[in-house]
């Protein structure tokens, strides 16, 4: 197997650069997506206790044949258990059926709330009990996140943001990097490449390289040092995804797909986004 590129931490921890993300994955349909994914040589899975697919998780994990200590997991705190993150991770790990998780995260700041620099204290604490390696967040932009660090001088290793080649978020990618915060990518394939994979440029690399535009863009993000999670339940192309480890992209390829950043986001916005 080709040895898949990592990352590390600004807290010594390394992390997958390449995962499988299982947002919207039933708890059934996460057990074989695991299961085909450890197989395609994935050891990092990505949920969320807004997912309501733990269960599934914990499942596949202990049926899995990798050690612990070779997986990479990460769950999230959800915004309506802010004030409550020991009680949100003691329910995750029950689910997961894990003593820890190695990423611990903040979905989102919900500043209308105003609990999200308390909750990252909490956070702290919860990675001094051994209960998370590593903490996070997601959806911070650079105002949430100088919060953090002024109001409490601890760093997040990583900022999980909606990241993809029609949002490209270089500002606070800057933002990030500056203060030793990696970033990582949902919705990395702009929720099914709509509007990506139809583009020129895609397609040429697509041809030039033998491969499809989905691994296109996902080699796209390994190569400007993101963090990449695709979601997929289906076993054949999450193993697709998996393929991009035996090619690069070039300097000029990437300021190709630069061009393609058109500010176009899919999801929420972190300033606006209030679910409980």
């Amino acid at each position: 197997m080709t040895t898949q590129p990592t990352v590390t931490f600004h807290d010594g921890h390394t992390m997958p650069q390449l995962g499988l993300g299982v947002w919207k994955a039933s708890n059934q349909e996460v057990v074989t997506a695991i299961e085909a994914a450890l197989e395609a040589g994935y050891r990092s899975i990505d949920t969320a206790a807004i997912y309501k697919n733990e269960e599934g998780v914990g499942q596949a994990l202990q049926g899995a044949t990798v050690a612990r200590e070779d997986l990479f997991i990460t769950t999230k705190l959800w915004n309506g258990d802010q004030t409550m993150a020991q009680k949100a991770i003691e329910q995750s790990l029950a689910k997961l059926r894990l003593d820890y998780v190695d990423l611990y995260l903040m979905h989102w700041p919900v500043p209308s709330k105003d609990n999200f620099v308390q909750a990252w204290r909490d956070m702290v604490k919860l990675k001094e009990e051994g209960l998370a390696k590593s903490i996070g967040v997601c959806n911070f932009e650079p105002h949430h996140l100088q919060r953090l660090l002024d109001e409490t001088g601890v760093v997040p290793v990583i900022n999980q943001i909606e990241l993809h080649p029609l949002l490209q978020q270089q500002a606070l990618r800057d933002f990030d990097a500056r203060h030793q915060i990696l970033t990582e990518s949902w919705s990395p394939l702009a929720q099914g490449g709509k509007g990506v994979f139809d583009q020129a440029i895609i397609r040429e690399l697509a041809d030039k390289y033998g491969k499809t535009p989905a691994q296109i863009v996902i080699r796209w993000h390994i190569d400007n040092a993101l963090v990449v999670i695709p979601k997929s339940v289906t076993p054949a192309r999450i193993r697709a995804n998996f393929d991009v480890l035996d090619f690069s992209l070039t300097q000029d390829d990437l300021d190709a797909i630069a061009t393609l950043d058109s500010g176009k986001r899919l999801g929420s916005h972190p300033d606006t986004m209030a679910m409980v």
